[in-house]
């Protein structure tokens, strides 16, 4: 595990109690706690296969809520998902931390109306 990762699960409250949908939820809150400075109001884990889907919702900061009430959508989204492209190796190793499996493709997306991140991970397929 990367030392970013082991921050990032230090941040999500080590490696919560609870199923490993908690805690992932919890590490991509944690993520977004720690590097966006705030963090979403809810989160929720999929895991199907070799699929992990994470919904975020809330969290936008001052400033996103700023240029949003000014229509600037895409000038936020580009710089999440730029952002995301930064911290990925963070968010992928604590999944491979939190599941003993392989990130092999990573996505993060974001819409606004209602305001909704989300984080998928595709897995390495098991033998």
């Amino acid at each position: 595990m990367s030392s970013h990762a082991g921050e990032l699960l230090d941040a999500a409250g080590g490696t919560p109690p609870g199923s490993l949908r908690a805690a992932l939820a919890n590490a991509m809150v944690g993520l977004k706690k720690r590097y966006y400075g705030r963090g979403p109001e809810a989160a929720k884990a999929y895991l199907e296969d070799d699929y992990i889907f994470v919904v975020l919702e809330g969290g936008m900061t001052r400033n996103e809520e700023t240029l949003l009430a000014a229509g600037k959508e895409d000038l936020v989204r580009q710089y999440r998902l730029t952002f995301q492209d930064v911290v990925g190796p963070t968010a992928t190793g604590a999944v491979e931390e939190l599941t003993g499996r392989k990130v092999i493709g990573y996505h993060s997306q974001v819409v606004f109306d209602p305001f909704r991140a989300f984080e998928i991970f595709v897995l390495e397929p098991q033998h």
